[in-house]
């Protein structure tokens, strides 16, 4: 079994004091472009050209993408893909173009060739739709669109070969959100594609609809434990042995796990350490006392650059013989990298 230390969305390249034009060139093949409705709308003649470079950019750089991390240990094969791969997708102006003909078989094509190489390299993949994904929300209106937007990841999990059973191999994570609670994605799920539930992941929010309020949610969808969100909103440090962890691996139902770790930033750590800034990441913080010291809760959900902090690293790596570790941190795989290196150290 590997047990696998992933990262989200952009390759970092490894020496960072290149000069920013020399990183754009080396880090740009292997990262999403855009575009925005503004520009496209300012520029009519030159839209449907424009929004074509992207996709065939977008959809070559998650090939690039996946084979840079199939290049890497087998316990480093694991990324998150990022969502905006089809600009205007779920944009009620401009979706007609993602929906033609022509590109819609360009997509089952080239997406194909994507999960054919996730898969023949061993790269987990997943994706995580945006916080406006709101299932669970007391807005029809709300909720229909949430179904699109969720709808579109899963349509680009199926041109990859995915969804045909449960959790097979790229995970879509989405929080509960919404005021209607777990209820509200119990309610959600007949609404969703096959593809859909099968692959959905439900995650525990840093203020909201916490760990326990996930663990409602067991018997339907796999769900993924953030120790970071518990860590913020519980104010306290969740255990590997936890029987709620358990709880959560088999909510996955035989299938490897995937957790999310995060760190705080510097600058949202120092009201606590403006006397001893050099203990700032000595060892795991006391949350409750960071709040007395002034540190504030909001700006401590920031994920950090890097993860500089080998204590808290340490915890994290506690979790690793039950799932599998998705970093989020500013500097992608550069964090993750630092973990999995510290993670090498106990072998």
């Amino acid at each position: 079994m590997v047990k696998r230390i992933g990262f989200c969305c952009q390759w970092y390249h490894l020496d960072q004091t290149l000069s920013k034009k020399q990183l754009e060139e080396i880090q740009r093949p292997f990262n999403t472009r855009a575009t925005t409705v503004r520009w496209l709308n300012e520029h009519k003649d030159q839209a449907e050209e424009k929004l074509l470079s992207v996709i065939q950019h977008n959809i070559e750089s998650l090939k690039k993408l996946i084979a840079q991390v199939g290049s890497l240990p087998p316990e480093r094969r694991m990324v998150r893909l990022g969502s905006p791969v089809l600009p205007m997708a779920t944009e009620e102006t401009w979706r007609y173009y993602i929906d033609s003909s022509d590109i819609v078989r360009y997509c089952e094509q080239h997406f194909a060739e994507v999960g054919e190489l996730a898969r023949r390299l061993d790269v987990k993949v997943s994706f995580h739709p945006g916080q406006f994904t709101c299932l669970a929300s007391e807005s029809e209106d709300i909720v229909r669109r949430s179904i699109e937007e969720f709808e579109y990841h899963v349509r680009m999990a199926k041109w990859m070969g995915f969804g045909k059973k449960w959790q097979d191999g790229c995970k879509i994570n989405v929080h509960i959100s919404g005021r209607q609670g777990p209820e509200g994605i119990i309610k959600a799920l007949p609404r969703l594609s096959p593809e859909a539930r099968n692959l959905i992941t439900i995650e525990n929010d840093e203020y909201g609809w916490g760990l326990d309020a996930t663990l409602q949610l067991e018997k339907h969808v796999a769900l993924v434990l953030d120790i970071h969100h518990f860590l913020i909103r519980d104010e306290e440090y969740i255990q590997a042995d936890d029987d709620r962890v358990k709880r959560v691996i088999d909510s996955w139902r035989g299938v490897r796990p995937t957790i999310h770790f995060s760190y705080f930033r510097d600058e949202n750590l120092l009201p606590a350490y403006r006397d001893n800034p050099e203990k700032m990441h000595s060892g795991l913080h006391n949350f409750k006392n960071l709040l007395l010291l002034g540190c504030k809760k909001q700006k401590l959900r920031a994920h950090s650059d890097l993860l500089p902090n080998r204590a808290a690293n340490a915890w994290a790596l506690t979790f690793l013989d039950h799932a599998d570790i998705q970093v989020e941190a500013k500097f992608k795989n550069l964090a993750a990298q630092q973990l999995y290196e510290q993670s090498l150290e106990s072998i």
